[in-house]
């Protein structure tokens, strides 16, 4: 079960590195994808905030990988869990802003289930 944790990690981490780093180089793009309904065009400001937002994504990859190598599957668990705070916020802001409801269950809801998933199989198989 550790094994499976610790992949699924591996997954998640790469997957929010490149989510992250999407943000910094096609904004846009991210945005877009992001789910907000009436998402402002692209101005300075806003790629500004968006940047922002990719900074913090790949600050939070690099925790998972930081994590990973420790090797402390209970500690890397734990924090997964709470870490699918932050794609569960995601489907809230996407819900209450309108935004799509697909967008909101199907990217972030279900990516929070999967980080949830991943904490647990890492927190039973340490014990």
């Amino acid at each position: 079960m550790v094994q499976v944790g610790y992949v699924l990690s591996g997954l998640i981490a790469v997957a929010i590195l490149f989510l992250g780093s999407r943000f910094w180089l096609a904004p846009a793009t991210a945005s877009a994808a992001f789910g907000i309904a009436d998402s402002p065009p692209p101005s300075i400001g806003l790629t500004a905030w968006l940047s922002v937002k990719g900074t913090r994504d790949i600050a939070a990859g690099l925790f998972v990988l930081l994590l990973m190598a420790n090797g402390s599957p209970r500690l890397l668990g734990e924090f997964m869990l709470v870490a699918s705070l932050i794609a569960f916020g995601d489907m809230a802001t996407v819900l209450r802003s309108g935004g799509s409801r697909g967008a909101a269950l199907g990217i972030h809801g279900l990516t929070g289930l999967v980080i949830v998933a991943t904490g647990a199989c890492l927190i039973l198989g340490a014990n």
